[in-house]
């Protein structure tokens, strides 16, 4: 500690403080003289002090204990004495100190021990905290600190009428629900952060972590923050329980919301239906997540696959004029595959089709190879007029690039697990004749265009991650965290499982912005049923088109 104490004098620093007196105790006394001197202490201990814990913000093992500083703070501020107007200043003064600190932390690396022993020195010499020092945080979790790395805790942002209040009464027993306690709601999500598939797994957490830094700029959920952990399986289903365990025991998550892929779903969900717990979200339209009547604990926001490939089957047929026996499947060999191929055979037995005869052309999961898919293609006596796809996007692009040249009219239509971005991207490096006219099923609405939600979503991600653009993915993942939120809003303060489904079964008609609403109900637990349509141009980028 320097001997000027964060800038203020040595000598007024003392009359403040005092030697082993507890600065909130000593200060808040001392303050009610409403002395002017008394406010420009504060005030420069909020800009000092602030600098620091927005730093310590970033980084998530010495996160609870900036909290507990910013209540303490605020707390000093409303015992300062002067006016109204005065104190007014002083909080939007410290919060927005905190706030700026945080947002030019998360733009670069944070040396996090650095950081927990500022951070310490800062309890025990200004604040005379018992010896309770922050632990150092392990490599580990200074890289899952990191911004983007696995946490979306933001500071609370200034507000107009006075300090915010951070916590539940003091009666209320902190811990006693796994991921809840008096300050933050601890959430996990399990996808691939490695392997080919990663972009779905980083985009589907960055969406969700944009809305959770939204809300908690503005002082969390029923004061509390939420907080977004992740773990990798790199969209592999045999590691995918380890890391659904590492989450529940060691992270003590609440529950699960945004868990990328069919067959690593096939993996958790027996282990998080035996303990109970939310599985919101996913980033799967597979019926292993909708069954009638639907599992109590699991939740979701978009369309199925079969209602994506019904639509585009309708799409092929009515809009296209393509005849059944022109179409194929070619679908990742797993059940993320089966998914969508049940979803094609579906559609034509809805429209009176036989579905006996199509024909389904496939590739290993988390490979670019189809020489076999290619192989079946040659072997069609009939002409292949259009392709459904269930792919993820290097894959897709691979067939795309590997069949273009013999078949320059194919109709190759995917569905949203694809990862629209990433599709685009791959087959804009290989030409723009190779990207042109291929349809991909929404399940959220064009990011493109300028509708309430979509601005709202873009100014959300330019906060939380200037760097990245719009995506379709990321768009998923913040209204599926937009839609938790709300239903953690509905439960109030007593969180827990049961209360937050309750709460979530009796959310009806709910306007997010999107065009339709969002609902649920005991015997419902699909938020929505649209499906939108995109095609991509020459240019790469996906007009919106109509499927009927």
């Amino acid at each position: 500690m320097s001997e000027r104490g964060f800038g203020i004098s040595t000598k007024r620093w003392a009359h403040f403080v005092g030697v082993g007196t507890s600065f909130i105790v000593f200060l808040t006394t001392a303050a009610r003289s409403e002395s002017t001197d008394n406010i420009s202490v504060v005030r420069e201990l909020a800009g000092q002090v602030g600098q620091i814990v927005g730093k310590a913000m970033a980084c998530a093992p010495i996160q609870p204990m900036a909290v507990g500083i910013i209540n303490r703070v605020h707390e000093v501020i409303q015992d300062v004495g002067g006016t109204d107007a005065d104190r007014a200043y002083l909080t939007q003064l410290f919060d927005g100190v905190v706030s700026t600190a945080r947002a030019a932390t998360s733009s670069e690396r944070v040396d996090c021990g650095a950081v927990s022993r500022e951070i310490t020195e800062l309890e025990q010499s200004v604040f005379n905290t018992p010896s309770r020092p922050a632990a150092a945080p392990s490599p580990g979790e200074i890289a899952s600190s990191q911004p983007g790395a696995g946490t979306a805790v933001n500071a609370p942002s200034k507000s107009q009428t006075g300090a915010i209040r951070i916590g539940l009464p003091a009666q209320e027993a902190i811990n006693a629900v796994r991921g809840v306690s008096d300050t933050e709601i601890r959430f996990g999500i399990v996808a691939p952060f490695s392997g080919p598939s990663q972009a779905l797994g980083r985009e589907m957490k960055i969406g969700i972590e944009a809305a959770f830094s939204r809300v908690n700029e503005s002082g969390g959920v029923n004061g509390r923050l939420l907080r977004l952990i992740s773990s990798d399986d790199g969209y592999e289903p045999s590691r995918t329980l380890l890391a659904v365990r590492h989450l529940v025991d060691e992270e003590k998550v609440f529950g699960f919301i945004g868990n990328v892929g069919t067959p690593t779903t096939v993996a958790a969900l027996p282990y998080v239906m035996d303990h109970r717990m939310l599985f919101f979200g996913a980033f799967t339209g597979s019926n292993i997540l909708r069954h009638d009547p639907p599992d109590r604990y699991v939740f979701n926001l978009r369309a199925s696959y079969a209602e994506e490939t019904a639509a585009v089957v309708r799409y092929l047929l009515r809009i296209r004029h393509v005849q059944p026996g022109q179409i194929v499947v070619f679908a990742q060999e797993d059940a993320y595959g089966d998914a969508g191929f049940a979803g094609v055979a579906k559609a034509f037995r809805s429209l009176g089709l036989n579905d006996a005869g199509i024909v389904r052309l496939g590739y290993k999961r988390n490979t670019i190879d189809v020489d076999q898919a290619l192989a079946g293609l040659r072997a069609q006596r009939v002409p292949v007029k259009a392709v459904v796809m269930v792919a993820s996007y290097r894959a897709a692009a691979k067939f795309i690039e590997r069949t273009r040249d013999a078949h320059p009219d194919m109709i190759y239509t995917n569905v949203s697990f694809v990862g629209s971005t990433e599709l685009a991207s791959e087959l804009m490096l290989l030409g723009p004749r190779f990207a042109k006219g291929v349809v991909v099923t929404q399940v959220v609405p064009a990011v493109g265009n300028d509708s309430s939600v979509v601005l709202e979503y873009k100014k959300a991600l330019e906060k939380a991650f200037p760097l990245e653009p719009v995506d379709y993915v990321s768009f998923e993942g913040y209204e599926a965290a937009n839609v938790l939120i709300e239903g953690l809003r509905r439960t109030g303060l007593a969180v827990d499982t049961e209360k937050l489904i309750d709460a979530l079964e009796q959310m009806r008609r709910v306007d997010l912005g999107i065009g339709v609403p969002v609902s649920f109900g005991p015997s419902e637990h699909q938020a929505l049923h649209k499906v939108w349509g995109s095609m991509l141009n020459a240019a790469g980028r996906y007009d919106p088109i109509d499927l009927e």
